[in-house]
């Protein structure tokens, strides 16, 4: 359980790094595209930040404490930071791209984790955000071709 329990902690981390990526592009995006991806990245930033509690949420269904705090929360992340403001879009895109496949591969490796403990909840849960994740993916992609 504790393999588990440090693989859901890297999933949280890397969920509330995205979600504050997201949300720094959407506040400092600029350009001739400005409107469509403001609402872009407040759409994504809005969807992850959604997933954070209920992530944090299972961790404690599995009798551990979540991060309480910043420092503590980030230290299991394997995203990093960015400074990317104005009108880098691409940049912005690809760097959200690459955080995206760091939160899908801790959701798989959590994925396989529950399935080996038997908690089909877990794996549903975990299910359902690797699905959403793919379609992150997708979307991302398609917006670096027209930026």
């Amino acid at each position: 359980m504790e393999e588990l329990n440090k693989s859901m902690r890297e999933c949280l981390a890397n969920t509330f790094a995205m979600y504050f990526k997201a949300h720094s592009f959407h506040w400092n995006v600029e350009g001739i595209n400005f409107p469509s991806y403001h609402e872009f990245f407040g759409n994504l930033y809005n969807e992850l930040h959604g997933a954070i509690d209920p992530i944090a949420e299972e961790i404690r269904a599995l009798d551990y404490y979540a991060p309480a705090g910043l420092n503590e929360l980030y230290a299991s992340a394997k995203i990093a930071d960015s400074n990317i403001k104005g009108d880098s879009v691409k940049e912005m895109l690809g760097a959200l791209l690459a955080d995206n496949e760091q939160v899908l591969s801790c959701l798989n490796e959590s994925f396989k984790l529950a399935d080996a403990a038997d908690l089909q909840g877990l794996a549903d849960f975990i299910a359902g955000r690797i699905d959403t994740h793919k379609k992150h993916g997708w979307m991302l992609r398609a917006s670096m071709r027209g930026a």
